[in-house]
């Protein structure tokens, strides 16, 4: 079996994700952050609402070519499942201990996370890929989604009201505020964007992703793959926006339309740079992306290690009143240069620029830490 050819475009598509994602979480104030960069209050799409979909997308796609390298390389799944098992661990663990941080206390730990919820996704989906053909994988992805669909609209509980896609009314909540309890990112409402049961439909948006990857993967033309990926995106834009009739985009309940909904432009998305660099070689704009994507989880989890240090830790300031070092760093240098809004938008671009710094000297070491 011969190793698959690695697509530039996938990698870079990696990296300016994790890049979008530092730039919406490290804003200097959230007072005074461009619309853009916010997440929809409840129902609807902002870009900012397109960061962690696209990365569990790309993780999907990029889980075709890294599956079948390792059985390549291996010729057993014996290692694949080992390898499987200790980046789900690892996923996890990282993402508890950014919850734990600082705070040291594990009475209110938030249990679930981004990265939790990459390790879930990454895991389930696995399974459904090392155990299931292609007509099983197909199958597994529209139950995933319209069984959650049917779940939350039909599954009576507690509490329900006739708007069961409310913040304060919906099955995702009222099963996170039973078994996570005291462990919630809104604890006062009982409420979780990364959530247990709403993890289902992230699957789902991991296995499209892998059939866009296989895709990738395969025989055909370049042109004709770029112009299946343009098809196959803009199919799931409408069929995204039809459902959402029926059941809001959301990004916060990971919604089943929502789910169609951005991976139809994350699809568009990957066909115009696998056009650009895979195709017509256009790889001199790339290098920053690459080196981003080539240490995606170091750079999400090192710059929330540090976005956490430098605001928990407590600087005083000359007339006796206290900040944080985040806090007395936008006041002193950046609102003063750019102003609240343009001082707030430059603190999340220094995190990128410092995390490129870092990223590049690993790249030029090839230091690649994968989990």
């Amino acid at each position: 079996m011969s190793k698959p050819a690695r697509l530039i475009s996938l990698d870079a598509f990696r990296g300016f994700t994790i890049m979008l994602m530092i730039l919406v979480n490290n804003p200097g104030n959230w007072d005074y952050v461009f619309s853009p960069l916010e997440h929809a209050q409840w129902h609807g799409c902002t870009p900012t609402d397109l960061v962690f979909p696209f990365f569990l997308f790309i993780m999907g796609s990029a889980m075709a070519f890294s599956f079948a390298r390792r059985l390549a390389e291996e010729g057993s799944r014996r290692a694949l499942y080992l390898q499987i098992l200790k980046r789900t661990f690892l996923l996890i663990f990282l993402g508890l201990f950014m919850a734990w941080y600082l705070r040291w206390n594990l009475g209110s730990l938030r249990f679930p996370g981004v990265l939790q919820r990459i390790g879930l996704c990454y895991f389930f989906a696995s399974m459904i890929i090392l155990h299931t053909g292609r007509r099983g994988q197909i199958i597994w992805t529209a139950v995933l989604l319209i069984g959650y669909w049917l779940a939350m609209a039909l599954i009576p509980f507690p509490g329900r009201t006739a708007d069961v896609w409310a913040l304060n009314s919906n099955l995702a909540q009222y099963i996170d505020g039973i078994l996570l309890k005291g462990h919630l990112y809104k604890q006062d409402i009982g409420f979780d964007p990364e959530g247990l049961l709403s993890t289902i439909p992230a699957i789902a948006q991991v296995m499209l992703g892998y059939f866009t990857g296989q895709w990738l993967r395969g025989k055909a033309e370049p042109l004709q793959k770029t112009t299946t990926l343009f098809i196959a995106g803009n199919i799931a834009l409408v069929l995204g926006l039809a459902w959402s009739l029926f059941m809001p985009i959301n990004k916060q309940l990971w919604t089943s339309s929502y789910v169609l909904y951005t991976s139809g432009i994350a699809l568009n998305f990957l066909g115009v740079i696998y056009w650009l660099i895979d195709i017509k070689d256009n790889t001199k704009f790339t290098k920053p992306f690459v080196i981003f994507g080539s240490n995606a989880i170091l750079a999400f989890f090192g710059s929330g290690i540090m976005a956490k240090t430098m605001y928990m830790w407590k600087v005083t300031r000359a007339d006796g009143t206290v900040t944080s070092l985040k806090g007395l760093f936008c006041e002193k240098l950046l609102v003063p240069l750019f102003g609240q809004w343009g001082g707030s938008l430059a603190h999340a671009l220094f995190f990128i620029l410092v995390w490129l710094g870092i990223l590049t000297w690993f790249y030029k070491k090839k230091i690649f830490i994968k989990l």
